[in-house]
């Protein structure tokens, strides 16, 4: 087998792995893996800002917003304002995400820091220096991306629930801005 084969099919296990990784996650928590993450850093802080969760898992505050929307809607999490300063808003786990946290698979992620760090200075060097050089091959090293092992959006609906959601929500738009049209051209104002 050629070398560059060989290149492609390791690239491809950790493809596939992070694919089964995020399969499994979403069966058995009904999560992805970036909401894990969130769960998981609220938990270890019992509250959080937005700020504070974005600089702890590395994602932006947009992307955050998106998924503590999803996860509050879940009734995962709640967000309230402080006590001391109404300007800030503080997230927390309810009971309901603490319970389904526990149940939840280790991040992928961890899994592979914990080896990652077992590792010589030399080895995690010559695979970070290794990896960067396969993205640049790939025309990727300009892809803006956060240390999360998940394939898709970051901030993607992926569990049954979030889809069904989701799909009810557009359909009832596409009602209400059809009923509204049909109204506006019966009566003849725009």
């Amino acid at each position: 087998m050629a070398r560059h084969d060989e290149v492609l099919i390791a690239l491809r296990k950790i493809i596939r792995a992070t694919d089964l990784y995020s399969r499994r996650l979403s069966k058995e928590a009904g999560l992805t893996a970036p909401q894990l993450l969130i769960m998981h850093a609220i938990a270890e802080h019992e509250e959080m800002t937005m700020g504070e969760i974005a600089n702890e898992v590395s994602l932006s505050q947009a992307t955050v917003t998106t998924i503590l929307d999803r996860l509050e809607k879940r009734d995962l999490l709640r967000r309230q304002r402080g006590d001391r300063d109404k300007r800030r808003v503080y997230a927390s786990l309810t009971e309901e995400g603490r319970i389904l946290l526990s149940r939840a698979p280790t991040p992928l992620q961890e899994e592979f820091m914990e080896q990652f760090k077992e590792l010589r200075e030399w080895e995690q060097s010559l695979i970070l220096s290794s990896l960067q050089r396969v993205a640049s091959m790939m025309n990727a090293e300009h892809i803006d991306a956060s240390p999360v092992l998940d394939v898709g959006a970051i901030d993607r609906y992926q569990t049954p629930l979030e889809l069904t959601q989701k799909k009810e929500g557009q359909d009832s738009g596409k009602r209400a801005n059809y009923s509204q049209s049909n109204t506006t051209e019966r009566d003849g104002s725009h």
